[in-house]
């Protein structure tokens, strides 16, 4: 990294296993917007996954950033709003897709930036330092007040973090190894423990309203596996009267005549939309038939491409000193 500069960020692995170990921390799984900051002495800029700019969003963290860190930066981390006490990405959603600052503040909607891994600091270019050395950093450069949060860890016991993280509420834990180096795409250094089952789907199309209802009954959801759009099951709840306002007239605008689905789907009355959207969805696990029980949509996201949306599997990744 010659200066400070959008970096693809690191994605963490779904895995099966719970463990403790003294060469890994452990970390809080948050349920929000993954977000990259920038700043090269001017105005910070805040990044999507996807290398969207998010600041006419969220302008109070770009204000906070300005002012609690170095002239010259890259960090990492993740935008929340809270629902009780716990991060809920349905919560965020008014915020998201909000693109006039002023409108941003109006939702009254309170932000928080968490930040947990410093990727460029002042002059230098830190993706090579370990993970431990790389947090210490960051605690150390910036002043952490409200908006901007500093995101703690533990260190070697996994498991009885996970299971305090569960009793709570939250989404899960993520485990890193402490001495790895920062590299772009998924990676087997950073490892999701997940308390319940919840991932993004394709909406490729939706069902015509029964009884009082408005706009759709429910939504058609895919994912991709070896180039082909796979039908995951439809989901019906989760919707206000307003977002199954909006969200119809945006998928009237996508139709098209013939299924995308590589699967036969026998729903009635279904239409099919070009697979531009992706819904957040929550759900308790997948049937025999690779099909979606109990699901509950959480809300849109605009932080990731459709062709990137694969089932997430746990595998039995091997965290001994492989290093």
């Amino acid at each position: 990294m010659s200066g400070p500069a959008w970096h693809e960020p690191t994605l963490a692995t779904l895995t099966g296993r719970r463990f403790s170990d003294e060469h890994w921390l452990f970390e809080p799984k948050f349920d929000g917007v993954r977000a990259v900051g920038v700043r090269d002495t001017g105005t910070p800029k805040l990044y999507s996954r996807n290398r969207k700019e998010m600041n006419d969003s969220f302008p109070e963290l770009v204000e906070a950033l300005t002012t609690c860190g170095r002239q010259r930066f890259v960090v990492d981390g993740e935008i929340v709003a809270f629902d009780g006490r716990n991060t809920s990405f349905a919560a965020l959603q008014p915020r998201i897709h909000l693109t006039d600052p002023r409108r941003a503040r109006a939702t009254g909607m309170t932000v928080y930036y968490y930040l947990f891994d410093l990727l460029y600091l002042d002059e230098r270019d830190t993706t090579e330092l370990p993970l431990r050395q790389r947090k210490t950093m960051l605690r150390d450069a910036f002043e952490f007040t409200d908006p901007v949060r500093y995101t703690t860890h533990r260190n070697t016991d996994g498991e009885r973090y996970f299971r305090q993280a569960c009793g709570r509420g939250w989404e899960g834990v993520i485990a890193k190894r402490a001495d790895a180096a920062y590299h772009s795409g998924r990676s087997s250094d950073w490892l999701k423990f997940k308390c319940s089952q919840g991932q993004e789907f394709v909406i490729a199309g939706f069902t015509d309203p029964q009884g009082a209802r408005l706009g759709f009954g429910a939504l058609l959801l895919g994912y991709y596996e070896n180039g082909r759009l796979r039908y995951a099951g439809k989901v019906g709840t989760g919707f206000d009267e307003s977002l199954l306002g909006s969200l119809h007239a945006q998928l009237r605008d996508g139709e098209m005549p013939s299924s995308p689905f590589t699967d036969q789907v026998r729903e009635p009355g279904a239409h099919w939309v070009s697979p531009s959207l992706i819904g957040q969805i929550e759900f308790t696990e997948w049937t025999r038939d690779g099909r979606l029980r109990h699901p509950r949509f959480s809300g849109l996201r605009e932080d990731k491409n459709p062709t990137e949306v694969v089932r997430e599997t746990p595998g039995n990744e091997d965290v001994t000193e492989n290093r």
